[in-house]
Protein backbone atom coordinates (compact mmCIF):
# COMPACT_ATOMS: atom_id res chain seq x y z
CA UNK A 1 0.00 0.00 0.00
CA UNK A 2 3.17 2.34 0.91
CA UNK A 3 6.04 1.63 -0.76
CA UNK A 4 7.94 4.89 1.39
CA UNK A 5 6.81 8.03 3.70
CA UNK A 6 8.66 11.42 3.50
CA UNK A 7 8.35 13.45 5.89
CA UNK A 8 9.24 15.15 8.83
CA UNK A 9 10.90 13.05 11.82
CA UNK A 10 8.60 14.26 15.07
CA UNK A 11 9.31 11.70 17.01
CA UNK A 12 11.29 8.69 17.98
CA UNK A 13 10.82 6.06 20.50
CA UNK A 14 12.87 3.08 22.10
CA UNK A 15 11.24 0.90 18.84
CA UNK A 16 8.71 3.61 16.92
CA UNK A 17 8.54 6.45 15.31
CA UNK A 18 6.29 9.21 13.89
CA UNK A 19 6.87 10.50 10.78
CA UNK A 20 4.35 13.80 9.54
CA UNK A 21 3.70 14.12 6.08
CA UNK A 22 0.59 16.52 4.82
CA UNK A 23 -0.83 17.04 8.16
CA UNK A 24 -0.91 13.44 9.25
CA UNK A 25 0.92 11.62 11.28
CA UNK A 26 2.46 8.09 10.82
CA UNK A 27 3.09 5.67 13.52
CA UNK A 28 5.88 3.56 12.37
CA UNK A 29 7.03 0.28 14.09
CA UNK A 30 10.81 -0.17 13.66
CA UNK A 31 14.17 -1.46 16.05
CA UNK A 32 16.61 0.78 17.84
CA UNK A 33 19.34 -0.25 14.97
CA UNK A 34 16.81 1.68 13.08
CA UNK A 35 16.54 4.66 14.50
CA UNK A 36 20.09 5.16 15.22
CA UNK A 37 20.53 5.94 11.48
CA UNK A 38 17.65 8.62 11.46
CA UNK A 39 17.92 12.27 11.52
CA UNK A 40 17.16 14.21 14.36
CA UNK A 41 13.53 15.46 15.09
CA UNK A 42 12.75 18.04 12.67
CA UNK A 43 14.16 16.82 10.27
CA UNK A 44 12.97 15.31 6.60
CA UNK A 45 13.61 11.86 6.27
CA UNK A 46 12.72 9.02 4.18
CA UNK A 47 11.48 5.39 5.18
CA UNK A 48 10.52 2.71 3.42
CA UNK A 49 7.17 1.03 4.87
CA UNK A 50 5.75 -2.53 5.18
CA UNK A 51 1.75 -2.36 6.15
CA UNK A 52 1.04 -5.74 8.17
CA UNK A 53 -2.48 -6.18 8.13
CA UNK A 54 -4.27 -8.86 10.77
CA UNK A 55 -7.89 -9.31 11.46
CA UNK A 56 -7.72 -6.76 14.34
CA UNK A 57 -4.95 -4.56 13.80
CA UNK A 58 -2.99 -2.80 11.18
CA UNK A 59 0.76 -2.01 11.81
CA UNK A 60 2.94 0.37 9.38
CA UNK A 61 6.61 -1.13 9.87
CA UNK A 62 9.39 0.97 9.24
CA UNK A 63 12.81 0.74 7.19
CA UNK A 64 16.17 2.77 6.53
CA UNK A 65 17.13 0.73 4.09
CA UNK A 66 14.56 -0.86 1.01
CA UNK A 67 16.79 -4.40 1.29
CA UNK A 68 16.25 -4.67 4.92
CA UNK A 69 12.43 -4.74 4.01
CA UNK A 70 13.01 -6.65 1.32
CA UNK A 71 14.74 -9.26 4.21
CA UNK A 72 12.36 -8.49 6.55
CA UNK A 73 9.77 -10.28 3.62
CA UNK A 74 12.20 -12.71 3.66
CA UNK A 75 12.26 -13.38 6.94
CA UNK A 76 8.59 -13.55 7.65
CA UNK A 77 8.28 -16.17 5.26
CA UNK A 78 9.77 -18.47 7.69
CA UNK A 79 7.26 -20.40 9.85
CA UNK A 80 7.50 -19.38 13.44
CA UNK A 81 9.02 -16.25 12.70
CA UNK A 82 6.55 -12.46 12.64
CA UNK A 83 6.95 -8.96 12.56
CA UNK A 84 8.76 -8.86 16.75
CA UNK A 85 11.72 -11.56 15.44
CA UNK A 86 12.34 -10.21 12.38
CA UNK A 87 13.04 -6.75 13.46
CA UNK A 88 15.01 -8.24 16.61
CA UNK A 89 17.18 -10.14 13.83
CA UNK A 90 17.46 -6.84 11.98
CA UNK A 91 18.48 -5.01 14.61
CA UNK A 92 20.92 -7.31 15.71
CA UNK A 93 22.09 -8.05 12.57
CA UNK A 94 22.97 -6.19 9.70
CA UNK A 95 21.18 -7.50 6.58
CA UNK A 96 24.55 -8.86 4.46
CA UNK A 97 25.13 -10.46 8.49
CA UNK A 98 22.11 -12.15 7.98
CA UNK A 99 22.29 -13.39 4.70
CA UNK A 100 26.08 -14.24 5.03
CA UNK A 101 24.76 -16.37 8.23
CA UNK A 102 22.14 -18.28 6.26
CA UNK A 103 24.27 -19.14 3.05
CA UNK A 104 26.94 -20.44 5.72
CA UNK A 105 24.60 -22.16 8.03
CA UNK A 106 25.79 -20.19 10.78
CA UNK A 107 23.24 -21.12 12.81
CA UNK A 108 24.77 -20.42 15.86
CA UNK A 109 25.34 -16.76 15.21
CA UNK A 110 22.06 -16.39 14.45
CA UNK A 111 20.32 -17.30 17.34
CA UNK A 112 22.59 -15.01 19.49
CA UNK A 113 19.49 -12.37 18.23
CA UNK A 114 17.45 -12.22 21.47
CA UNK A 115 14.31 -14.83 21.71
CA UNK A 116 15.95 -16.64 18.69
CA UNK A 117 16.91 -19.74 20.12
CA UNK A 118 19.08 -22.95 18.07
CA UNK A 119 16.05 -24.48 16.83
CA UNK A 120 14.42 -21.19 15.59
CA UNK A 121 17.71 -20.19 13.79
CA UNK A 122 18.20 -23.84 12.48
CA UNK A 123 15.19 -23.48 10.63
CA UNK A 124 15.78 -19.96 9.71
CA UNK A 125 19.10 -21.31 7.85
CA UNK A 126 16.84 -24.38 6.79
CA UNK A 127 13.94 -22.39 4.61
CA UNK A 128 15.92 -19.56 3.76
CA UNK A 129 19.64 -20.84 2.01
CA UNK A 130 17.50 -22.56 -1.08
CA UNK A 131 15.73 -18.89 -1.24
CA UNK A 132 18.65 -16.68 -1.37
CA UNK A 133 20.79 -19.12 -3.42
CA UNK A 134 18.68 -20.28 -6.23
CA UNK A 135 20.58 -20.24 -9.47
CA UNK A 136 17.99 -19.85 -11.74
CA UNK A 137 18.39 -16.38 -12.80
CA UNK A 138 20.02 -14.91 -15.98
CA UNK A 139 23.53 -14.82 -16.17
CA UNK A 140 23.52 -11.79 -19.17
CA UNK A 141 25.74 -9.54 -16.42
CA UNK A 142 28.18 -12.01 -16.20
CA UNK A 143 28.98 -12.76 -19.31
CA UNK A 144 31.83 -10.15 -20.52
CA UNK A 145 31.21 -7.49 -17.83
CA UNK A 146 33.69 -8.29 -15.97
CA UNK A 147 36.36 -10.03 -17.42
CA UNK A 148 40.11 -8.97 -16.33
CA UNK A 149 38.36 -7.61 -12.74
CA UNK A 150 41.07 -10.47 -11.21
CA UNK A 151 37.71 -11.87 -9.73
CA UNK A 152 35.69 -15.34 -10.39
CA UNK A 153 33.25 -15.72 -12.06
CA UNK A 154 31.45 -18.23 -9.56
CA UNK A 155 31.79 -15.06 -6.64
CA UNK A 156 29.94 -12.76 -9.57
CA UNK A 157 27.09 -15.27 -10.33
CA UNK A 158 26.86 -16.03 -6.24
CA UNK A 159 26.60 -12.30 -5.94
CA UNK A 160 24.47 -11.88 -8.66
CA UNK A 161 21.82 -14.55 -6.94
CA UNK A 162 21.59 -13.15 -4.04
CA UNK A 163 21.03 -9.90 -5.20
CA UNK A 164 18.57 -11.05 -7.86
CA UNK A 165 16.31 -13.10 -4.99
CA UNK A 166 16.29 -9.20 -2.96
CA UNK A 167 14.80 -7.64 -6.01
CA UNK A 168 17.45 -5.61 -7.39
CA UNK A 169 17.10 -5.37 -11.20
CA UNK A 170 20.01 -6.09 -13.58
CA UNK A 171 21.27 -2.80 -13.95
CA UNK A 172 21.01 -1.98 -10.07
CA UNK A 173 23.02 -5.32 -9.73
CA UNK A 174 25.89 -4.83 -12.18
CA UNK A 175 26.50 -1.06 -10.64
CA UNK A 176 26.55 -2.27 -7.68
CA UNK A 177 29.27 -5.25 -8.33
CA UNK A 178 31.08 -2.72 -10.19
CA UNK A 179 30.86 -0.49 -7.11
CA UNK A 180 32.50 -3.68 -4.91
CA UNK A 181 34.97 -5.17 -6.96
CA UNK A 182 36.78 -1.56 -6.77
CA UNK A 183 36.01 -1.02 -3.05
CA UNK A 184 35.86 -4.11 -1.40
CA UNK A 185 39.12 -4.77 0.99
CA UNK A 186 39.00 -8.50 -0.06
CA UNK A 187 37.51 -10.28 -3.29
CA UNK A 188 34.83 -13.13 -1.59
CA UNK A 189 31.58 -12.90 -2.37
CA UNK A 190 30.53 -11.73 1.27
CA UNK A 191 32.57 -8.80 1.05
CA UNK A 192 31.44 -8.12 -2.29
CA UNK A 193 27.88 -8.31 -1.53
CA UNK A 194 28.57 -6.34 1.95
CA UNK A 195 29.90 -3.39 -0.48
CA UNK A 196 27.22 -4.07 -3.30
CA UNK A 197 24.34 -3.77 -0.72
CA UNK A 198 26.19 -0.48 1.25
CA UNK A 199 26.48 1.38 -2.76
CA UNK A 200 22.78 0.37 -3.55
CA UNK A 201 21.03 0.94 0.08
CA UNK A 202 22.00 5.05 -1.11
CA UNK A 203 21.18 5.24 -4.49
Amino acid sequence: MFDYIKGELVFKGDNSISVENNGIGYSILTNPRTILSLCDIGLEVKIYTKLIHKEDSMTLVGFKQKEDRVIFDILTSVSGIGTKVALVLLDEFSGSELIDYVINQDYKSISRAKGVGLKLAQKIVLELKDKLTNKNTSREIIQGKFENKNISSEIIEDVQTILKSLGYNNNEIQKGIEFAITSANSKTSEEILKEALSMLSNV
